[in-house]
């Protein structure tokens, strides 16, 4: 017998033609709600995620039982001074009656200078750093000494620039230094108990700008801990006023007061004593 051809298969008897078009539609829906389905949990997942990276960025600025926050970027402190016991190691240095400290210890406000003053005093400090900058992280200003980072190394910037010096900085410039150095000067004098006319100016005395490049030389390691007494010797107080503001100009790089048990930190603010934090260390003996 010659073989057949057979047709298409024929519907079942009963079954219309909206009918076939109703399962032909069913079908073609199932694959956008599946897709639907996968784009939500895609969402719930990265929802979860965006949480939990919310909770441990929040927790940054909790007290967590190794590290208490002495100060919080959202305070506006007028004065906290927390007093240490003074470290033995000062009977290794010479004493100066009135200015050797009587009393030791950690103080933050927000009553230094003004947010204007701040903005102004930043200003001054990337002028000056655009004339060179670290190839690492951690570059310095000093408009005492001329230090000026450049690349690995540090040049001297009133000989390196000479009279174009006098096209980037201007006498207001460095008034508004002069005034805010004595600014930090009466603010010390007052936190420690002492004659503002003993405290001097020692060395270095520098604007700091850090960011998140690699390290290139050990100048760039800021992040080590240190006593400055200790690193320096002419030392007595060591001043720190940020220009920048925690979570807003940069993230990390909290201020940390290293004490046995636990850490003090310190979240910076503008005209608190930045990735770019800006600082200026004045430091006096």
């Amino acid at each position: 017998m010659a073989p057949q051809r057979r047709g298409p298969a024929r519907a079942p008897e009963g079954r219309s033609a909206s009918d076939r078009r109703r399962a032909s539609s069913t079908k073609k829906d199932r694959l956008p709600r599946e897709a639907r389905r996968t784009w939500l949990k895609t969402v719930a997942l990265g929802v979860g995620i965006a949480l939990v990276i919310l909770l441990l960025w929040s927790s940054l600025g909790t007290d967590d039982g190794v590290a208490e926050v002495l100060a919080r970027r959202g305070e506006v402190l007028e004065g906290r001074f927390i007093e240490v016991p003074c470290s033995e190691d000062y009977d290794d240095h010479r004493r100066f009656e009135g200015c050797t400290p009587r009393k030791c210890g950690r103080g933050v406000t927000d009553m230094v200078i003004t947010r204007e003053e701040a903005e102004r005093i930043r200003s001054i400090a990337e002028k000056g750093l655009s004339l060179g900058g670290s190839d690492g992280g951690a570059s310095i200003l000093d408009l005492h000494s001329g230090a000026l980072s450049v690349g690995k190394h540090f040049v001297n910037l009133y000989r390196y620039f000479g009279d174009k010096i006098q096209n980037i900085f201007s006498e207001e410039d460095f008034q508004l230094y002069r005034d805010v150095r004595r600014k930090v000067q009466l603010t010390i004098a007052e936190a420690f108990g002492i004659n503002v006319s003993l405290l001097y100016l020692t060395k270095p005395t520098f604007f700091s700008r850090i960011n998140s490049t690699e390290a290139r030389t050990a100048h760039d390691e800021y992040w080590h801990a240190h006593v400055d007494k200790v690193t320096y010797g002419s030392f007595d107080y060591t001043s720190l006023l940020y220009l920048s503001d925690y979570l807003e100009d940069f993230g990390g790089g909290r201020f940390v007061f290293m004490e046995e048990g636990f850490n003090k930190t310190v979240e910076p603010r503008a005209g608190d004593p930045a990735f770019v934090e800006y600082q200026l260390f004045i430091h006096w003996t």
